[in-house]
Formats: C-alpha cells, sequence, structure tokens
C-alpha cells in the first residue's frame, strides 16, 4: 500500500497496482507584483498554470499548451525552478498517480487572461493575476511552500 495525499489534502492509503505515472509542469508567472493563478474547483484554494505531459511531448510545448488551455496566455519559459515526487489521489475519480513534478519560471509574452468561460480544463477557472503580499502557503491547493519561495524570489 501507497500513501498519498487526496485533493482535499488528507492522507489515503492506495493500492500499489493502482497508481499510474503521471509527469506533469506547472509555471511560477509574476508580473508587477502578482503571480498568475488558478481557482482549483473542488477546494475553492489556488494553484498554479500547468497540467499533465502527454506522451511524446516535450515538458516546454505541454507548460505551453496547458497555460493556453487554462489562461489564455502565451509564455516563455526561463528557467527550471524545481522537481517534486508526489503521490496522489484524485477522489472525484478515483484515480492514483505517482506523480513527478516539474515547476519553471515564465515570463508571460501576453497579460490578457481569457474569459471564464473559455478555461479548458474542468478542474481549475477563474485565472487572475493575484497580489503575491497578500498569499500565504494555505491558499493553495497543494505546494503552497513551494510556490511561495518561487513567488518571493522573483
Amino acid at each position: 500500500m501507497i500513501e498519498c495525499i487526496t485533493h482535499l489534502g488528507d492522507k489515503k492509503l492506495i493500492q500499489k497496482e493502482k497508481l499510474s505515472f503521471r509527469p506533469s509542469v506547472y509555471g511560477i508567472i509574476v508580473n508587477d507584483g502578482k503571480a498568475l493563478l488558478l481557482n482549483t474547483v473542488h477546494t475553492g484554494t489556488y494553484s498554479l498554470p500547468g497540467g499533465g505531459i502527454e506522451i511524446g511531448e516535450s515538458i516546454e510545448n505541454a507548460l505551453k499548451r496547458e497555460l493556453k488551455e487554462e489562461t489564455g496566455i502565451e509564455v516563455e519559459l526561463i528557467r527550471f525552478y524545481k522537481f517534486q515526487e508526489q503521490f496522489f489521489y484524485y477522489d472525484p475519480a478515483d484515480v492514483a498517480f505517482h506523480s513527478f513534478l516539474f515547476f519553471y519560471i515564465c515570463s508571460p509574452k501576453s497579460l490578457e487572461v481569457c474569459k471564464d468561460s473559455e478555461v479548458d480544463d474542468e478542474s481549475v477557472e477563474r485565472p487572475r493575476w493575484v497580489e503575491i503580499s497578500g498569499l500565504e502557503s494555505e491558499h493553495f491547493h497543494n505546494h503552497g511552500q513551494l510556490i511561495l519561495e518561487a513567488l518571493h524570489s522573483l
């Protein structure tokens, strides 16, 4: 059995055979003291734009695709920031992942986010530029401390 974190932040034991590998990439994007964040549908907390890397897709292309789908903006990848491994159980779909998470610092090529109705992802919504000074780690769905460290280092 593998201990996984659930989408609500609880811990749950999952059979090893139920896990799937899921590489994912996330963008840390800052402009004028604000971070580009999304609202996580099931928890109401913030998350970074990004998501799963498809088979045969490069990390850079996956991040650019995910950002376009979730926020409507285009970015330039500046540098790799951090890697994190996570065992994650997503209760609503009854799926479990052994996740490899890649975080990148990005520079926005545009600043106007898409309309809420144009977000092409069912787990996140409302892309917004949020004041970094008002953020705390508990405001994030996952990886709050890692995200805050990155935001404050920029």
